[in-house]
């Protein structure tokens, strides 16, 4: 019993390490620990001081949280949101449209326990949402309607922002759901807009990323390859592109996407069993190389390409890693410009 013991335990150790050859990358901040499991991070650039920007990241257990870090990685506990049944997924977006005369930031982020998405205030966060928006209401399936993946775009046609939702179990077809957020003297409501997304039946859907400005939206097909639709509804739902796939050990799983003012940059996509994130072009999405940011086990993660302080003088990357924290990089640590 002993020796069976030892082996599972060697076998889990093994499947939790970091299996890159590549050399490793070490990151620039490594953050507080969270409670529980961490999973997404979302940035929000201040606009008016970038040094006092923050990283959102989610801690998925029923006491669950979203935590509000520094630049430092130390927990900004004030802006930390907790009591937060299982959130997975988070974004932030900016310009959102209050009423005639304000436009914030706002953060949203998938609650799974209570079949809702929670939407925030940034940087004050304060709750916009009523308590929350329930999604993925029409399914049979209490299993079809647990969220997970979450991703805000803004229109370059009317500003208008919506909120795209994956869950944990779905549909070979409409697998991901995009709802309208919107706002009147009434307060803020969430509107049902479409169903989309083809899915293998493989493993699950969660990352999802939006190249705004281009109007794409990404997801992972976990076990097969990374998928490219249009995000803006009038646009339709055929898929554009399944790519990637040959470059991934096993679970493709979070997407980031670093766009520069001049339209070039790259998706950046976590190849979780092996240690490594793959970096595909932004505009073509063939692939340009790997690297090893020595995390092991990342779900999610995100970039902005803008300068914040002395650390982050090039942008910053944000990885999940599996010891209940995030890893934070100069983004030309990854070797792009």
């Amino acid at each position: 019993m002993k020796k069976v013991s030892y082996i599972l335990l060697l076998v889990a150790v093994l499947i939790s390490c970091n299996q890159s050859k590549l050399p490793k990358i070490t990151p620039d901040v490594i953050t507080e620990f969270t409670l529980n499991d961490t999973d997404d991070p979302a940035i929000w650039v201040n606009p008016k001081n970038a040094e006092e920007s923050i990283v959102f990241g989610t801690d998925k257990k029923t006491n669950g949280a979203v935590y509000a870090f520094d630049l430092d990685g130390k927990i900004i506990e004030e802006k930390t949101i907790r009591n937060i049944q299982r959130p997975n997924n988070v974004d932030v977006e900016y310009g959102f449209q209050l009423n005639d005369s304000t436009l914030i930031d706002i953060l949203v982020f998938t609650e799974r326990e209570k079949q809702q998405i929670r939407m925030f205030s940034v940087p004050d966060m304060e709750p916009l949402d009523g308590g929350g928006f329930k999604v993925f209401e029409d399914e049979e399936l209490e299993e079809n309607r647990l969220p997970m993946g979450i991703s805000l775009f803004k229109s370059p046609k009317d500003a208008k922002i919506y909120a795209i939702v994956g869950r944990k179990t779905g549909p070979v077809d409409g697998y991901l759901y995009q709802y309208a957020l919107n706002a009147d003297s009434l307060g803020i409501t969430s509107s049902y807009v479409r169903k989309f997304g083809k899915f293998s039946g493989v493993k699950e859907i969660e990352a999802i990323a939006i190249d705004d400005e281009n109007g794409f939206v990404y997801f992972s097909d976990e076990g097969v390859c990374i998928k490219k639709y249009y995000a803006e509804p009038s646009m339709g739902n055929e898929e554009i592109s399944c790519f990637g796939g040959k470059y991934f050990d096993e679970d493709i799983e979070g997407i980031a996407i670093a766009s520069y003012a001049d339209g070039h940059g790259y998706l950046i996509v976590s190849n979780q069993q092996k240690g490594e994130f793959n970096i595909f072009d932004r505009e073509t999405n063939t692939y340009i190389t790997a690297v090893n940011l020595s995390t092991t086990e990342t779900d999610g993660c995100e970039a902005v390409t803008m300068p914040l302080n002395d650390t982050f003088k090039n942008g910053l990357f944000v990885a999940m890693n599996d010891e209940k924290n995030f890893y934070f990089y100069d983004l030309a640590k990854l070797g792009l410009q």
